[in-house]
């Protein structure tokens, strides 16, 4: 695939896997056997973990929103600085739900092969978003 071909699988991933919230797109855009090598604490490999990891994040933000703020790519890699908002409605790492409208911003950088995520890197600013729910 081409370099603008996987930013454009990285652009849908945003808009469906996240802003629609169709988590079973998660199989479209992951490989079976994708390694995430910043999982979330208990997190499986592949499109499943991917499917619990965002429905978690989805329920304690309901109106999770993402915009894709610059895709960089080069040959098979392609890193997405993102900022993420949404309102704090339900336990998220241990915090109960503040009622609190939050954003928080991150950098992913994914490999793919034949159109589908074989490996991911995360960095999100999670202190930043706990100081933000922890002022109510």
């Amino acid at each position: 695939m081409s370099i603008e071909e996987n930013k454009a699988i990285l652009r849908r991933l945003g808009e469906e896997l996240i802003n629609q919230a169709k988590l079973e797109t998660a199989d479209e855009f992951y490989s079976s056997d994708s390694i995430d090598h910043t999982p979330a604490p208990g997190q499986v490999a592949g499109p499943e973990g991917v499917k619990r990891d965002f429905a978690r994040i989805r329920a304690a933000f309901p109106d999770w929103r993402q915009e894709i703020e610059d895709v960089i790519a080069e040959g098979d890699m392609v890193v997405v600085r993102w900022r993420s908002s949404g309102t704090h409605s339900g336990d998220f790492m241990g915090l109960p739900a503040t009622g609190i409208h939050a954003s928080w911003t991150g950098v992913g950088i994914f490999r793919l092969a034949g159109g589908k995520i074989v490996e991911r890197w995360s960095n999100w600013d999670a202190l930043g978003l706990m100081q933000q729910l922890s002022k109510k």
